[in-house]
C-alpha cells in the first residue's frame, strides 16, 4: 500500500521550490481544507438539526443531535492524524496533502448532495455521520503536513512568520464560509434557504478544488524528510516510535492547543446559537461580527509567527492565552448588550487572542518533535484534543446554556478552564525556538551521526536555496 501511495506527488530528485511558494502552497490548500471543515459547523448551528433528525425531536434536542454529529468530525481527527502522520512520516509530507484535499472536497459535496430526514428518514442522520467521519479524517492529516511543509523548508531564524502561513488557512476559511453563508441566508427566505440554499456553498467546495491541487502537485518534498530518507532514519513505526519517545511531548502540545481549539469553535459556531436562541437575534448579525473577527485573526497570525521568532514561541503564545482568559468575561458582557456594534467589538479581540495563539503554535509543535516522528507527532499533539476540545465544546455551552437559564457565566467560566490547561502544558513545554529541526527523535538516532557527519554538503544544497 506505501508503494502506492508514494507514487502520488512523486517529483524529480533535487528539485527544489522556494520558500514563499511553498508557504503560499500551505496557506491556500489549508483554507481550502477549512472553509470545508467550517460549513459543517455553520450549518450545524442553522440548519442540520430540523433537517437531518426526527421531527418528533425538541428544538433542543434537535439542535444538540446536529452539535453531536459535529463532535464526529473532531472524533476522527485523531484517527487522521495517526494514519497520515504514519505515511507523512515514511513517505513524505507532500503526497498525504494531496489525499487529504482529495478526502475532504468529496465529502463536503457530497453533504450538499444529501436528501434530508423527510426524504429518506433514518439514512440522513447516518450518511450525514459518515460524511462528517470522512471531513475530520482528512482535517487530522491536513494540519501536520501543511504546517511542516511551511516550517521544514524556512530557514531556522523565520520558522515561527513562514509556519504562520498555514496557520492562516483557518482564518480564511472561516471568511470564504462565513461570507458565503451569510450571503444565501440573507439573499433567499427562510424556507428558500431551508429548503435548497444552505447546500449552495457545500457544493461550491468541488470547484475549489482544483485550484488546491494545480498548487500542491507544484512543490517539493521538505528538506528534513530527504535528510531523514537519506541517513536511513525513517521510523518503522512512527506511532509507535513517538509515543515511546516523545510521549510527554505529545501530551503537553494536547494540553497546549486545548483553548485555541475548544474557543475558537465556541466563538465561531455556538456564538450563533447564542445569538439566536438566547438573545433572539437575526443570525446575519453574528455571521458578520464572525467575519470581521476572522479578518482580524488572519491580520495577528503573521503578526504573532514574526514576534515568536524575535522573542519566541513561549512569550507570544503565553500572551494570547492569558489574554483570553482575562477577557472571557467582558467579552460575554458585549455580547449581552445585544448591540451589533458591541457584539463585533466582542468577537474580534476574542480572535485576536487566537490568533496570538496560533501564529507561533506550528513552529511551537514542529520543534517538539524530531524530523523522522514529526508528523505523527505534531498530528497527535494537534488533533487529539479535539475531541475532547473542540469537538465537544459547542455541545457542552449549549447544554450549559439550557442548565443555567440562558445566562453566559458558566459558558465564561468554561472557557477560563481552557485557559487555565493552557497556560500550564505551554508552561511546562518550554521554550524550543533554538531547536535544530533536521535531528530525528531520541531513541530513533542509529547512524545518524555517522551518516550526518557525510551529508552536510547535501543538506546545505537541500537547504541553502530555501533560507
Amino acid at each position: 500500500m506505501s508503494g502506492i501511495i508514494g507514487k502520488l506527488g512523486n517529483e524529480e530528485a533535487g528539485k527544489t521550490t522556494s520558500i514563499t511558494q511553498v508557504a503560499l502552497a500551505s496557506w491556500i490548500g489549508t483554507a481550502i481544507e477549512w472553509y470545508d471543515f467550517f460549513l459543517y459547523g455553520t450549518a450545524a448551528a442553522l440548519v442540520l438539526g430540523p433537517l437531518f433528525f426526527s421531527p418528533k425531536f425538541s428544538p433542543l434536542a434537535a439542535q444538540l443531535a446536529a452539535f453531536a454529529t459535529f463532535w464526529v468530525g473532531f472524533g476522527a481527527r485523531p484517527i487522521g492524524g495517526i494514519v497520515f502522520g504514519h505515511f507523512g512520516d515514511r513517505i513524505g509530507r507532500k503526497t498525504m496533502l494531496i489525499l487529504t484535499l482529495l478526502i475532504m472536497a468529496v465529502s463536503t459535496f457530497l453533504v450538499g448532495c444529501l436528501p434530508t430526514y423527510s426524504v429518506i428518514g433514518i439514512w440522513a442522520p447516518i450518511l450525514l455521520v459518515t460524511l462528517r467521519f470522512l471531513q475530520g479524517f482528512a482535517v487530522g492529516g491536513e494540519w501536520g503536513g501543511a504546517v511542516l511543509m511551511a516550517t521544514e523548508h524556512s530557514s531556522e531564524n523565520r520558522r515561527g512568520f513562514y509556519g504562520s502561513w498555514p496557520q492562516l488557512g483557518a482564518p480564511t476559511g472561516l471568511i470564504l464560509s462565513s461570507l458565503l453563508f451569510s450571503w444565501v441566508s440573507v439573499f433567499f427566505s427562510k424556507q428558500d434557504f431551508l429548503a435548497f440554499g444552505w447546500r449552495i456553498p457545500f457544493l461550491l467546495s468541488i470547484v475549489l478544488v482544483g485550484l488546491g491541487l494545480f498548487i500542491r502537485l507544484k512543490i517539493t518534498e521538505t528538506p528534513a524528510f530527504e535528510l531523514v530518507k537519506q541517513t536511513q532514519t525513517v521510523a518503522r513505526v512512527p506511532i509507535i516510535a513517538v509515543l515511546r519517545t516523545n510521549l510527554k511531548q505529545v501530551l503537553l502540545a494536547a494540553g497546549a492547543n486545548f483553548l485555541l481549539n475548544g474557543s475558537f469553535y465556541v466563538f465561531v459556531t455556538f456564538v450563533i446559537t447564542y445569538g439566536r436562541d438566547a438573545l433572539s437575534m437575526p443570525t446575519s448579525i453574528f455571521l458578520n461580527a464572525i467575519l470581521i473577527g476572522a479578518t482580524v485573526m488572519f491580520l495577528t497570525i503573521p503578526l504573532a509567527g514574526a514576534l515568536s521568532d524575535r522573542f519566541g514561541r513561549l512569550p507570544v503564545y503565553l500572551a494570547g492565552a492569558a489574554f483570553l482568559g482575562v477577557m472571557t468575561f467582558p467579552i460575554f458582557w458585549l455580547i449581552d448588550s445585544k448591540m451589533p456594534f458591541l457584539i463585533t467589538l466582542a468577537i474580534s479581540p476574542a480572535l485576536f487572542g487566537l490568533g496570538l495563539i496560533a501564529g507561533p503554535q506550528a513552529a511551537f509543535f514542529n520543534e517538539l518533535f524530531g524530523a523522522n516522528v514529526r508528523y505523527s507527532g505534531a498530528s497527535l499533539g494537534y488533533q487529539g484534543v479535539a475531541i475532547f476540545a473542540g469537538g465537544l465544546a459547542p455541545f457542552i455551552a449549549t447544554w450549559l446554556l439550557h442548565q443555567f437559564s440562558f445566562t453566559s457565566w458558566p459558558i465564561a467560566l468554561y472557557l477560563i478552564a481552557m485557559a487555565l490547561i493552557t497556560l500550564i502544558s505551554a508552561s511546562l513545554a518550554g521554550e524550543t525556538r533554538t531547536v535544530t529541526q533536521h535531528q530525528p527523535s531520541k531513541g530513533e538516532t542509529t547512524g545518524w551521526e555517522k551518516a550526518h557527519s557525510g551529508l552536510k554538503r547535501s543538506q546545505a544544497a537541500l537547504s541553502g536555496p530555501l533560507s
